[in-house]
């Protein structure tokens, strides 16, 4: 009976005993466990930007003096002005007496003589293709700039490319002789299916149906011959100005652009008035060199004065006697 009784009373204390082992669990759970992180946020709505549209490549007019003027798409001349756009095939001219810069981009020039006319052909990052028409202009690439620039010439079987920083200059009379002059780096001149490379401080002249010459040292003059008339004093108000000078140069009479033949002869017919006249003669080589020559011409139209006196008036009298 002691046992049983016995027996009776540890019955709670194990049952207890169990309940709190049983609860040591869920209080761990409930109280000691580290809580779980809280959720990732969500994440920002990502902006969806439109694609970017690149600008066409173009030619942008940086400076005009005098009258430069550009083709548009309905075939009309008209004035151009600082900040004008060339795009491909699209066309510039600068009239007597005037200047244009072009520049495309971060990494091209191109400087343009008066009496000249260019047009674009392809324009992309790498590389950009004018024409010259005629007349005489400069192509630059920027120090540090990787482009490739190339100058062809209409009606001739020339082209000039430049592919790194530099600088030359093209002429071209329209027909059939052009010479190419480098300032800085050096250029690739194809013509005839020979190639040179003019290098700084050298130039080169192709003539009609002719490979390029051999490039040669720039002179340190630039050759200029006028036959000016033997008489200083004329009656006639107009004067034929012909001259030599070297070939692929450009010539100015008067302000006037003209353009020497193979040989570098030209001519122009000058207007002179009454009195004293000074013509202009220069002439511009693809080295930049100049030379000039001025002469003055006096036009006295003045018919000369009767004779009066009385020895002819007794032999006028005597003719009309007999």
């Amino acid at each position: 009976m002691a046992a049983s009784s016995a027996s009776r009373r540890q019955t709670p204390f194990l049952v207890g005993l169990l309940l709190i082992l049983a609860a040591l669990p869920a209080g761990w759970f409930l109280f000691l466990r580290e809580p779980p992180p809280p959720p990732p946020a969500p994440a920002p709505p990502v902006a969806v930007q439109a694609p970017v549209e690149k600008k066409p490549l173009e030619l942008e007019i940086s400076e005009v003096s005098g009258t430069v003027e550009v083709l548009h798409s309905d075939g009309t001349w008209r004035l151009a002005q600082v900040g004008t756009s060339l795009r491909q095939n699209e066309k510039v001219r600068t009239q007597d007496g005037s200047y244009a810069m072009l520049i495309g981009g971060e990494a091209v020039e191109v400087r343009m003589d008066p009496g000249t006319e260019i047009s674009v052909q392809e324009l992309t990052e790498e590389v950009s293709r004018i024409l010259l028409s005629n007349g005489m202009a400069t192509a630059v690439v920027r120090p540090g700039r990787r482009h490739t620039i190339e100058v062809k010439a209409s009606n001739a079987d020339a082209v000039a490319r430049l592919e790194q920083s530099g600088a030359f200059t093209m002429s071209n009379n329209g027909q059939g002789t052009v010479a190419v002059g480098t300032r800085e780096g050096e250029v690739t001149l194809l013509g005839q299916g020979k190639v040179v490379i003019v290098r700084a401080g050298q130039q080169s002249v192709i003539r009609p149906g002719q490979a390029p010459s051999e490039p040669a040292a720039v002179p340190s003059s630039l050759l200029l011959k006028v036959d000016w008339p033997a008489e200083r004093t004329r009656r006639e108000r107009e004067l034929v100005v012909r001259g030599q000078t070297e070939p692929g140069s450009r010539v100015e009479v008067d302000g006037v652009a003209i353009a020497p033949d193979a040989q570098g002869n030209f001519e122009r017919k000058v207007k002179l008035r009454e009195g004293r006249n000074t013509v202009d003669v220069r002439a511009i080589g693809v080295a930049r060199i100049e030379q000039r020559e001025r002469q003055d011409v006096v036009v006295d139209t003045t018919p000369p004065p009767l004779k009066t006196d009385t020895q002819d008036i007794w032999n006028q009298a005597n003719d009309a006697s007999r």
